[in-house]
């Protein structure tokens, strides 16, 4: 009987012991720097938003500003698909978000699709992370308010 040489299967192994290895490294390591941008952009959206608001002449202004910066961050960090929603709060003793002693609370909740993940592995589209950012503006007691549209203005 003739024995069997095993020479050369080693780079075999070890190249399909490789590929099973590497593969879902890398997708690893894409998912998380593909959250910790979508992390960073979050942050960033809500920081603006916050003071998008803050600089508002009145609420509504405040709040449609505050939805379109954080678009605009979004795309500008390089999420221009992420979806988020903003939610606007407010701490104030006379009602308005925009007078003295108020506090103004930004959340932004947003979520990042997981890059390369086959579709036929879930029915509902690509798996996603789920995040958010909060940002507190808190407005001074002593704010210089628009003068009124029938008052004239010092000279």
């Amino acid at each position: 009987m003739r024995s069997r040489d095993d020479s050369g299967s080693a780079l075999v192994e070890f190249s399909w012991l490789a590929i099973i290895l590497i593969v879902p490294l890398v997708w690893i390591i894409l998912s998380v720097f593909e959250v910790q941008q979508g992390a960073f952009a979050t942050t960033a959206a809500a920081r603006a938003a916050g003071r998008a608001y803050a600089l508002a002449p009145d609420d509504a202004t405040g709040q449609a500003r505050a939805e379109a910066v954080v678009q605009q961050v979004l795309a500008d960090q390089g999420a221009p698909g992420q979806r988020a929603r903003v939610q606007v709060t407010c701490e104030s003793p006379t009602g308005s978000c925009h007078a003295g002693t108020a506090v103004i609370t930004v959340r932004v909740d947003s979520g990042v699709d997981l890059p390369l993940f086959p579709a036929v592995l879930d029915a509902e589209g690509a798996p996603s992370f789920s995040l958010d950012a909060t940002h507190t503006v808190p407005i001074g007691q002593y704010v210089e308010s628009a003068p009124d549209d029938d008052e004239e203005p010092e000279p």
